[in-house]
Protein backbone atom coordinates (compact mmCIF):
# COMPACT_ATOMS: atom_id res chain seq x y z
CA UNK A 1 0.00 0.00 0.00
CA UNK A 2 1.74 3.28 -0.80
CA UNK A 3 2.04 6.43 1.38
CA UNK A 4 -0.90 8.31 -0.35
CA UNK A 5 -3.25 5.69 0.00
CA UNK A 6 -2.48 4.87 3.63
CA UNK A 7 -2.71 8.64 4.51
CA UNK A 8 -6.39 8.25 2.63
CA UNK A 9 -7.71 5.86 4.59
CA UNK A 10 -6.46 7.30 7.91
CA UNK A 11 -8.01 11.03 7.40
CA UNK A 12 -11.56 8.87 6.70
CA UNK A 13 -10.97 7.26 9.61
CA UNK A 14 -10.41 10.04 11.98
CA UNK A 15 -13.28 12.28 10.23
CA UNK A 16 -10.32 14.27 8.15
CA UNK A 17 -7.38 14.11 10.76
CA UNK A 18 -4.46 12.61 8.94
CA UNK A 19 -1.63 10.58 10.14
CA UNK A 20 1.56 9.10 8.64
CA UNK A 21 2.73 5.79 8.55
CA UNK A 22 4.05 4.86 11.85
CA UNK A 23 8.01 3.84 12.34
CA UNK A 24 7.96 0.32 13.43
CA UNK A 25 4.24 -0.22 12.86
CA UNK A 26 2.34 -2.56 10.08
CA UNK A 27 0.15 -1.52 7.07
CA UNK A 28 -3.02 -3.22 6.76
CA UNK A 29 -0.98 -5.88 4.22
CA UNK A 30 0.22 -7.65 7.91
CA UNK A 31 4.47 -7.33 7.24
CA UNK A 32 5.74 -6.08 10.92
CA UNK A 33 8.61 -3.76 10.46
CA UNK A 34 10.72 -4.41 13.30
CA UNK A 35 11.63 -1.30 15.68
CA UNK A 36 15.62 -1.11 14.99
CA UNK A 37 16.29 0.40 18.30
CA UNK A 38 15.50 -2.95 19.71
CA UNK A 39 16.76 -5.09 17.53
CA UNK A 40 19.89 -5.79 19.68
CA UNK A 41 17.65 -6.43 22.89
CA UNK A 42 18.42 -9.95 24.15
CA UNK A 43 15.65 -12.49 23.91
CA UNK A 44 14.05 -14.08 27.18
CA UNK A 45 12.10 -16.76 27.70
CA UNK A 46 8.71 -15.98 29.06
CA UNK A 47 6.98 -12.96 28.91
CA UNK A 48 7.13 -10.61 32.27
CA UNK A 49 4.62 -8.00 33.45
CA UNK A 50 5.39 -5.64 36.05
CA UNK A 51 2.25 -4.05 37.44
CA UNK A 52 2.76 -0.56 38.28
CA UNK A 53 -0.38 0.39 39.13
CA UNK A 54 -3.77 -1.13 39.61
CA UNK A 55 -6.60 1.06 40.32
CA UNK A 56 -8.99 3.13 38.71
CA UNK A 57 -9.35 7.09 38.43
CA UNK A 58 -10.74 7.50 41.94
CA UNK A 59 -7.96 6.38 43.78
CA UNK A 60 -6.00 9.16 45.49
CA UNK A 61 -3.85 8.13 47.60
CA UNK A 62 -4.31 5.50 50.78
CA UNK A 63 -8.29 5.24 51.86
CA UNK A 64 -9.43 5.05 54.89
CA UNK A 65 -8.43 1.53 55.23
CA UNK A 66 -5.02 1.88 54.64
CA UNK A 67 -5.22 0.43 50.93
CA UNK A 68 -3.77 1.81 47.85
CA UNK A 69 -3.36 1.32 44.48
CA UNK A 70 -2.10 3.70 41.71
CA UNK A 71 -3.41 4.34 38.13
CA UNK A 72 -3.29 1.62 36.39
CA UNK A 73 0.02 1.08 34.47
CA UNK A 74 2.44 -1.96 33.62
CA UNK A 75 5.89 -2.47 32.69
CA UNK A 76 6.36 -5.24 29.60
CA UNK A 77 9.51 -7.67 29.61
CA UNK A 78 11.35 -4.77 30.90
CA UNK A 79 11.44 -2.96 27.75
CA UNK A 80 8.01 -0.89 27.39
CA UNK A 81 4.96 0.70 29.36
CA UNK A 82 1.63 0.20 28.53
CA UNK A 83 0.22 3.64 30.26
CA UNK A 84 2.04 6.05 33.22
CA UNK A 85 1.32 8.22 35.57
CA UNK A 86 3.50 9.96 37.93
CA UNK A 87 1.78 8.03 40.51
CA UNK A 88 3.16 4.75 39.58
CA UNK A 89 6.63 6.32 39.49
CA UNK A 90 8.20 4.50 42.67
CA UNK A 91 7.11 1.28 41.17
CA UNK A 92 9.31 0.99 38.52
CA UNK A 93 12.08 -1.06 39.19
CA UNK A 94 15.73 -0.25 39.96
CA UNK A 95 17.50 0.25 36.67
CA UNK A 96 14.54 1.18 34.74
CA UNK A 97 15.37 2.26 30.96
CA UNK A 98 12.65 1.54 28.73
CA UNK A 99 12.28 4.19 26.00
CA UNK A 100 8.90 3.40 24.66
CA UNK A 101 5.40 3.79 25.75
CA UNK A 102 1.99 2.67 24.27
CA UNK A 103 -1.32 4.09 25.40
CA UNK A 104 -4.81 2.91 25.64
CA UNK A 105 -6.59 6.63 25.43
CA UNK A 106 -6.25 10.00 26.54
CA UNK A 107 -8.00 9.93 30.19
CA UNK A 108 -5.31 11.56 32.30
CA UNK A 109 -5.52 8.29 35.08
CA UNK A 110 -3.80 6.80 31.59
CA UNK A 111 -1.44 9.93 29.68
CA UNK A 112 0.30 12.24 31.30
CA UNK A 113 2.87 13.90 28.89
CA UNK A 114 4.75 15.12 31.66
CA UNK A 115 5.50 11.88 33.65
CA UNK A 116 6.56 10.04 30.41
CA UNK A 117 8.92 12.91 29.38
CA UNK A 118 10.03 12.74 33.16
CA UNK A 119 11.30 9.56 33.18
CA UNK A 120 12.85 9.45 29.80
CA UNK A 121 10.69 7.99 27.57
CA UNK A 122 11.49 8.52 23.39
CA UNK A 123 8.72 7.20 21.75
CA UNK A 124 4.94 7.33 22.78
CA UNK A 125 2.69 5.32 20.68
CA UNK A 126 -1.20 6.32 20.40
CA UNK A 127 -3.99 5.84 18.63
CA UNK A 128 -4.01 7.82 15.08
CA UNK A 129 -7.61 9.19 16.09
CA UNK A 130 -5.74 11.69 18.07
CA UNK A 131 -2.23 11.22 16.92
CA UNK A 132 -2.15 15.10 16.40
CA UNK A 133 -3.49 16.48 19.66
CA UNK A 134 -1.05 14.12 21.30
CA UNK A 135 1.76 15.25 19.32
CA UNK A 136 0.99 18.80 20.28
CA UNK A 137 0.40 18.03 24.20
CA UNK A 138 3.93 16.39 24.19
CA UNK A 139 5.56 19.04 22.66
CA UNK A 140 3.94 21.71 25.33
CA UNK A 141 4.55 19.50 28.26
CA UNK A 142 8.47 19.45 26.83
CA UNK A 143 8.87 22.80 26.56
CA UNK A 144 7.74 23.46 30.29
CA UNK A 145 10.38 21.02 31.31
CA UNK A 146 12.96 22.40 28.98
CA UNK A 147 13.38 18.54 27.88
CA UNK A 148 12.87 17.45 23.45
CA UNK A 149 9.87 15.40 23.46
CA UNK A 150 9.53 12.08 22.29
CA UNK A 151 8.54 11.09 18.65
CA UNK A 152 4.94 10.71 18.42
CA UNK A 153 3.79 7.91 16.51
CA UNK A 154 0.08 6.82 15.54
CA UNK A 155 -1.30 3.00 15.00
CA UNK A 156 -3.94 1.61 13.19
CA UNK A 157 -6.11 -1.02 14.81
CA UNK A 158 -4.54 -4.88 13.66
CA UNK A 159 -2.13 -3.02 12.86
CA UNK A 160 1.57 -4.61 14.84
CA UNK A 161 4.61 -3.16 16.53
CA UNK A 162 7.06 -5.25 16.81
CA UNK A 163 9.71 -3.82 20.05
CA UNK A 164 12.48 -6.33 20.38
CA UNK A 165 10.95 -9.80 20.53
CA UNK A 166 7.86 -8.26 21.72
CA UNK A 167 4.69 -8.37 19.18
CA UNK A 168 2.31 -5.39 19.96
CA UNK A 169 -1.29 -4.91 18.69
CA UNK A 170 -3.77 -2.51 19.28
CA UNK A 171 -7.52 -3.76 19.30
CA UNK A 172 -10.35 -1.55 19.84
CA UNK A 173 -11.81 -1.10 23.49
CA UNK A 174 -15.19 -0.60 24.39
CA UNK A 175 -14.72 3.04 26.04
CA UNK A 176 -14.72 6.50 25.08
CA UNK A 177 -13.45 9.76 26.33
CA UNK A 178 -14.73 13.17 25.92
CA UNK A 179 -13.11 13.51 22.42
CA UNK A 180 -15.57 12.03 20.34
CA UNK A 181 -13.70 10.80 17.43
CA UNK A 182 -10.81 8.75 19.82
CA UNK A 183 -10.89 5.45 19.34
CA UNK A 184 -9.62 3.91 22.49
CA UNK A 185 -7.71 0.35 22.58
CA UNK A 186 -6.23 -2.89 24.26
CA UNK A 187 -3.30 -4.44 23.00
CA UNK A 188 -2.73 -8.19 22.42
CA UNK A 189 1.04 -8.70 23.38
CA UNK A 190 2.92 -11.54 22.08
CA UNK A 191 6.45 -13.12 22.78
CA UNK A 192 7.07 -16.50 21.40
CA UNK A 193 3.94 -18.98 22.32
CA UNK A 194 2.79 -16.67 24.93
CA UNK A 195 -0.47 -14.39 23.64
CA UNK A 196 -1.36 -12.16 26.31
CA UNK A 197 -4.61 -9.89 25.84
CA UNK A 198 -4.25 -6.55 27.86
CA UNK A 199 -7.83 -5.14 28.28
CA UNK A 200 -8.27 -2.19 29.81
CA UNK A 201 -10.48 0.25 30.19
CA UNK A 202 -13.33 -1.44 28.07
CA UNK A 203 -16.74 -3.14 28.56
CA UNK A 204 -16.13 -6.55 27.90
CA UNK A 205 -14.09 -7.31 24.56
CA UNK A 206 -16.06 -6.09 21.50
CA UNK A 207 -16.23 -8.58 18.48
CA UNK A 208 -14.10 -6.45 16.37
CA UNK A 209 -11.30 -6.85 19.23
CA UNK A 210 -12.00 -10.83 19.43
CA UNK A 211 -12.02 -11.14 15.74
CA UNK A 212 -8.55 -9.44 15.24
CA UNK A 213 -6.97 -11.35 18.16
CA UNK A 214 -7.87 -14.76 17.09
CA UNK A 215 -10.68 -15.20 19.89
CA UNK A 216 -14.15 -15.31 18.35
CA UNK A 217 -15.98 -18.63 18.26
CA UNK A 218 -17.22 -17.75 14.52
CA UNK A 219 -13.78 -17.64 13.74
CA UNK A 220 -12.16 -21.14 12.15
CA UNK A 221 -10.01 -22.45 13.11
CA UNK A 222 -9.05 -19.44 16.17
CA UNK A 223 -5.63 -18.54 17.58
CA UNK A 224 -6.13 -19.26 21.40
CA UNK A 225 -4.74 -16.46 23.66
CA UNK A 226 -2.55 -17.62 26.47
CA UNK A 227 -2.81 -15.06 28.87
CA UNK A 228 -5.45 -12.30 30.45
CA UNK A 229 -5.26 -9.63 31.90
CA UNK A 230 -8.43 -7.05 32.52
CA UNK A 231 -10.01 -4.53 33.93
CA UNK A 232 -12.57 -5.37 36.61
CA UNK A 233 -13.37 -1.30 37.46
CA UNK A 234 -16.84 -2.10 38.75
CA UNK A 235 -16.27 -4.36 41.37
CA UNK A 236 -17.80 -8.01 42.35
CA UNK A 237 -21.19 -7.07 40.93
CA UNK A 238 -22.64 -4.54 37.86
CA UNK A 239 -23.53 -1.55 39.91
CA UNK A 240 -26.20 1.06 38.77
CA UNK A 241 -24.30 3.58 37.52
CA UNK A 242 -22.76 5.14 34.06
CA UNK A 243 -19.68 2.79 34.45
CA UNK A 244 -21.86 0.24 32.77
CA UNK A 245 -21.04 1.40 29.02
CA UNK A 246 -17.74 1.23 29.68
CA UNK A 247 -15.90 -0.78 31.93
CA UNK A 248 -15.86 -4.60 32.90
CA UNK A 249 -16.88 -6.36 36.82
CA UNK A 250 -15.57 -9.16 37.99
CA UNK A 251 -18.49 -11.29 36.73
CA UNK A 252 -17.87 -9.81 33.11
CA UNK A 253 -14.09 -10.81 33.18
CA UNK A 254 -15.45 -14.53 34.72
CA UNK A 255 -17.87 -15.28 32.19
CA UNK A 256 -15.17 -14.29 29.18
CA UNK A 257 -12.77 -16.48 30.70
CA UNK A 258 -15.18 -18.97 30.93
CA UNK A 259 -16.84 -18.24 27.29
CA UNK A 260 -12.94 -18.46 26.00
CA UNK A 261 -11.55 -21.33 27.49
CA UNK A 262 -15.23 -23.92 26.89
CA UNK A 263 -14.57 -22.91 23.31
CA UNK A 264 -10.76 -23.62 22.97
CA UNK A 265 -9.95 -19.88 22.41
CA UNK A 266 -8.03 -19.59 25.89
CA UNK A 267 -5.43 -22.07 26.48
CA UNK A 268 -3.24 -21.07 29.54
CA UNK A 269 -0.37 -23.12 31.56
CA UNK A 270 -1.86 -25.24 33.72
CA UNK A 271 -2.88 -23.06 37.32
CA UNK A 272 -2.21 -19.58 35.83
CA UNK A 273 -4.14 -17.24 37.06
CA UNK A 274 -6.49 -14.39 35.13
CA UNK A 275 -5.14 -11.57 36.54
CA UNK A 276 -7.72 -8.25 37.38
CA UNK A 277 -6.26 -4.81 37.27
CA UNK A 278 -8.13 -1.09 37.09
CA UNK A 279 -10.21 -1.79 40.32
CA UNK A 280 -12.42 1.22 41.52
CA UNK A 281 -11.58 2.37 45.13
CA UNK A 282 -15.60 2.76 45.53
CA UNK A 283 -16.36 -0.55 44.06
CA UNK A 284 -13.73 -3.18 45.49
CA UNK A 285 -12.61 -4.54 48.86
CA UNK A 286 -9.16 -4.87 50.30
CA UNK A 287 -6.61 -7.24 48.75
CA UNK A 288 -7.48 -9.43 51.27
CA UNK A 289 -10.66 -9.68 51.14
CA UNK A 290 -10.49 -9.79 46.99
CA UNK A 291 -8.51 -12.78 47.51
CA UNK A 292 -11.07 -14.55 49.29
CA UNK A 293 -13.56 -13.48 47.06
CA UNK A 294 -12.80 -13.69 44.02
CA UNK A 295 -13.57 -17.16 42.15
CA UNK A 296 -10.54 -19.40 40.42
CA UNK A 297 -8.61 -18.64 38.00
CA UNK A 298 -9.45 -14.81 39.22
CA UNK A 299 -6.65 -12.84 40.92
CA UNK A 300 -6.77 -9.38 41.91
CA UNK A 301 -3.35 -7.97 40.94
CA UNK A 302 -1.54 -5.32 42.98
CA UNK A 303 1.30 -2.61 42.76
CA UNK A 304 4.73 -4.28 42.08
CA UNK A 305 3.41 -7.68 41.17
CA UNK A 306 5.83 -9.26 38.87
CA UNK A 307 4.32 -12.22 36.55
CA UNK A 308 5.76 -14.31 33.78
CA UNK A 309 3.73 -15.67 31.77
CA UNK A 310 5.11 -19.01 29.90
Amino acid sequence: MDRRKFIGMAAAATAGMAAGPALGAIEPSGAVTPDPSQRKKKQEPGLKVRFLGTGAADWNGPDERGEHRRLSSVLVDDSFLIDFTDTARDMLPEGFSAKTIFYTHSHGDHYNPAAAIGIGIEKAYVSQTWYDLAVSEFRAAAGKLGKPSPKVIPLCIGSAVQVGDVTVTPLPANHATSRIFEQTQIYLVEKGPVRLLYATDTGGIPAIAANLAGVDAHRNPGNPITALIMEATMGLEHSIDFRLFTHSSVSTVFNTYTVLSQTGRYVPKEGQSVYLTHMARTLHGTQAELDSALPKPLKAAYDGLEVVFT
